[in-house]
Formats: structure tokens, C-alpha cells, sequence
């Protein structure tokens, strides 16, 4: 999944597209009929003040509701398709590679969102310190960033493609 500049567009190829699609019918079908199921059950087993069942149903309840609302959102800002992008620049749905300050090991990986964390590769967010820094740099751009420690690291943009499933 990646997002263009236009914040309000999500693109997501057809398989992640799938892959959520899956993810909500199931959520808001079969999965709210189960935990309603649980919360029945444990309700029946009497009080409900020192009833673990209870509690533990209805706390999975609202992270379900949870992700069926963020599973919504992003299902109804998305693209399936491929982003527009140029290679040579950094940007959301490319593979990046980049060398530390310091560190002659060249790190490669996918920037996108976590929906596509499904990938054969590592993929750092666009909005973490590092996609922010490098996100529509070119390649041969060497930049800094902030670690989470307050400290300054410098990485210079080696290479940047379009992801192609590695």
C-alpha cells in the first residue's frame, strides 16, 4: 500500500487490495457473530463485574470494531493499482536502498504502510523519521535524520525502484 501526495488517495496493488477486502468481510460477518457469541456465553456465567470471560470478549470486541473502521477508511480512499512514481526518487511503493553514516553495508527496503507488511523485504513507513527524510529525495541525496535517541544520523539515498515483489 502507498499514498501519493494526495493524502486522501491510498494506493494498494490488487492483492493487498484482496488480502483486506478478505479481512473485513470476514471481521464484519462471521467475526462479530463469534465475539457476540462469547459475550453471550459469558454472560450466562452470572456476574459480570468479576467475570474475566466478559471482559476479555468485550475488549476484543472493540479492537475488532476498531479495525473494521480502519480496515473501511483505507478500503474506501484506495487505488488498486501502481502510484504513480519516477524512479531515481524516493516515494511511497518503492524499494529504497541507502547507506548509513558510518556503516559501508548498503539496507534495502520497501517504503509503504504496514498493510503491506506482507513483503519478502522489510518496509519502513513513510511517515517513520527516516521515510520522512528521504521520502521525494533523489537518488546520490545524502540527508539526516532524528533517531528516536535525539541523535542525528546521515544516509545517503543509493537507489530507488519501483517494488516489484521481490
Amino acid at each position: 500500500m502507498t499514498q501519493t501526495r494526495d493524502e486522501n488517495v491510498t494506493w494498494l496493488t490488487q492483492e493487498a487490495y484482496d488480502r483486506l477486502k478478505g479481512e473485513l468481510d470476514h471481521l464484519s460477518g462471521p467475526g462479530r457473530i463469534e465475539i457476540a457469541e462469547k459475550i453471550e456465553a459469558a454472560r450466562e456465567e452470572g456476574d459480570l463485574k468479576e467475570n474475566g470471560g466478559y471482559h476479555a470478549a468485550k475488549e476484543e470486541q472493540g479492537k475488532m470494531e476498531a479495525r473494521i473502521l480502519q480496515l473501511t477508511e483505507i478500503l474506501r480512499t484506495a487505488r488498486v493499482g501502481e502510484a504513480p512514481r519516477t524512479e531515481g526518487v524516493v516515494g511511497p511503493g518503492m524499494t529504497v536502498t541507502v547507506k548509513f553514516d558510518g556503516d559501508e553495508e548498503e539496507v534495502t527496503f520497501l517504503l509503504a504502510s504496514r498493510e503491506e507488511s506482507g513483503s519478502p523485504i522489510d518496509v519502513y513507513s513513510p511517515k517513520s523519521p527516516l521515510g520522512s527524510a528521504i521520502n521525494g529525495k533523489a537518488v546520490g541525496e545524502t540527508v539526516s535524520y532524528n533517531l528516536p535517541n535525539g541523535k542525528s544520523l546521515g544516509v545517503e539515498i543509493i537507489g530507488a525502484v519501483p517494488y516489484s515483489g521481490m
